[in-house]
């Protein structure tokens, strides 16, 4: 199975691969040329296309609203706000996946200097650095694009070169990227710990963009966003 390349893809979508720079994860992404500079990474994965996560039980989209989630990482803490009225299946489907363990102990597997930090794969965790960026869950999500720029701070969803694969991946912008707008899905914005974002993403790193030590999420908890942290009305 290829490596997906993640960079923003010049052509229509995003690949992951060794030495580009997409924030994507597809299975059967086509190695496209994409510039190191301007894409996040994909993921690859066998999920079933829907628009939502597998859930035992579908709960209401008002318990998705004004919720922030902690990120507790190895390299500090990384608050996120999410954005439920422009991209509702994307949050719904992060914070079922945090609530439920999925992101604990997954690596922030690829990090690129003055663009972003991708994680959320769940080879990571265990699997032969080999394959990471290639995971996901068991669902692929449509497209929600919307009109958020990518700018510093934004959190978007990987994916591959099908607009509607995204799947667990995730990336943090660390610098303006609007390149990437209208071809990938911003669900949240990171609202404290951007300075752990830096520090991720200046780590020591090899080939393939992997971090040499890389920063893990060692659990995520879900909590009610305060006054100062919901999105400003619009």
């Amino acid at each position: 199975m290829k490596q997906l390349f993640y960079s923003v893809l010049v052509v229509l979508v995003i690949g992951c691969s060794g030495d580009s720079t997409e924030p994507i994860t597809d299975t059967a992404a086509t190695e496209t040329a994409a510039t190191s500079e301007t894409a996040p990474a994909g993921t690859e994965t066998a999920a079933t296309e829907t628009g939502q996560p597998a859930t035992t039980e579908e709960r209401p989209m008002s318990e998705y609203q004004n919720k922030v989630a902690e990120l507790k990482t190895s390299a500090g803490e990384i608050h996120i706000r999410f954005f439920p009225d422009k991209a509702p299946n994307h949050v719904r489907n992060f914070i079922d996946l945090a609530q439920r363990g999925f992101y604990n102990g997954t690596k922030f597997h690829r990090v690129i200097p003055g663009f972003m930090i991708q994680g959320g794969d769940p080879n990571s965790v265990s699997g032969d650095p080999n394959s990471w960026g290639t995971g996901g869950s068991e669902q692929r999500l449509r497209s929600e694009f919307n009109d958020i720029s990518h700018k510093r701070g934004i959190v978007s969803m990987a994916r591959s070169n099908d607009p509607n694969s995204a799947s667990s991946q995730f990336f943090i912008v660390v610098k303006d990227s609007t390149f990437l707008d209208g071809q990938y899905t911003v669900f949240g914005e990171v609202v404290k710990g951007m300075d752990v974002a830096d520090k991720i993403v200046n780590a020591p790193r090899g080939a393939n963009d992997r971090p040499n030590d890389p920063a893990s999420i060692q659990s995520i908890t879900v909590r009610e966003a305060g006054q100062d942290e919901k999105p400003a009305a619009k």
